[in-house]
């Protein structure tokens, strides 16, 4: 089982609360009228806000696509980065200043389609970030194609046909590649999305938050009207949005020493994560407290329990280097 001190989270934080207008930059959104942009970008400041988070101890990656500009719309040190680039960006600025809070955002094609393989080496890292997925189910900044979340067979007003691969499980995805914290919101409801982001970044270890929402311009099969319809359920209407406390599911684990009962949990959530229905779950599937990169790196390096990478000494007071590479440049010498 994790210890105490793998477990607790210390934040940077403020003795006063800013709110969270306060948190926006000088930048005006253009996105286009009703896309879920707006919302998700709302529940971030929201969220620092509620925290108190300093917001010069934030950094806040972005990817390339219409969630590329978020960088731009919070007071904070905002990195935009390469298409499907953000996690190694983000990745690397928490090894090297454990101190500082790193939100990634990206959208579903930029995270689950080009930068893939990066989304799966981050979940079994560990490192202690949270990644922010702007899910719509197409590539909305280049016209509409669709991403890897699109069902088979779909046919959104941007598409000519019908979809023909097979559509992604993000969540799954995420919890079977060693993702700590693994969660859906939705973009337009704000007191959940606001919660959840503040979970995920109060969780000691990577988090994962996929955030449906609607893209107003091209997927006319999932506008902001489908989130808010009712489904019949053979017994009675309900809402489109369901909630996982309302199902009794419980995705926390207690004991990861437990590797039996680890393992089942593991199962469980991935089942769940797949589980049919028409109505879209809002919660968190998967949480768990272990080790995390950084742990493990001081645990190689003794060091940097008392510096940071970035602060860790190259010479001593007289200039002299404190690592002797004489032997290894003799291997160099013909």
């Amino acid at each position: 089982m994790a210890t105490k001190q793998q477990t607790e989270q210390t934040l940077p934080t403020l003795d006063v609360k800013l709110k969270p207008f306060q948190l926006r930059s000088d930048k005006n959104p253009d996105w286009c009228p009703g896309c879920g942009d707006f919302g998700i970008v709302n529940a971030i400041q929201q969220a620092v806000s509620e925290l108190q988070l300093q917001p010069w101890k934030v950094e806040f990656f972005a990817g390339i696509g219409c969630s590329g500009k978020s960088a731009q719309y919070l007071q904070a040190y905002g990195i935009h980065t390469l298409h499907g680039r953000v996690l190694p960006y983000a990745l690397g600025a928490k090894i090297a200043n454990p101190n500082n809070v790193v939100i990634a955002t990206g959208g579903d094609g930029d995270g689950y389609g080009i930068g893939a393989g990066h989304f799966l080496h981050a979940g079994r890292r560990n490192v202690d970030i949270t990644y922010i997925v702007f899910n719509n189910e197409v590539y909305g900044l280049t016209k509409g194609q669709a991403s890897p979340t699109l069902e088979v067979g779909m046919q959104p007003k941007s598409l000519a046909l019908p979809h023909i691969s097979q559509a992604i499980n993000p969540l799954a995805l995420a919890i079977a590649s060693g993702y700590t914290f693994v969660a859906r919101s939705y973009a337009f409801d704000a007191k959940h999305l606001k919660q959840t982001i503040m979970d995920a970044i109060n969780h000691r270890g990577v988090s994962l938050v996929d955030v449906h929402q609607p893209c107003p311009t091209y997927n006319d099969l999932h506008p902001k009207e489908y989130y808010t319809e009712t489904v019949n359920s053979g017994q009675s209407e309900l809402p489109r949005l369901q909630y996982l406390e309302e199902t009794g599911y419980n995705g926390f684990v207690e004991d990861a020493s437990d590797l039996e009962a680890y393992q089942a949990k593991k199962i469980a959530a991935i089942a769940e994560a797949y589980r049919l229905t028409d109505r879209v779950v809002l919660g968190t599937y998967w949480k768990v407290d272990l080790p995390t990169y950084a742990d493990r790196l001081e645990t190689n390096i003794p060091l940097l329990r008392e510096y940071a990478p970035m602060d860790v000494p190259f010479h001593d007071d007289n200039m002299i280097a404190n690592t002797d590479l004489s032997s290894a440049c003799e291997e160099f010498v013909v």
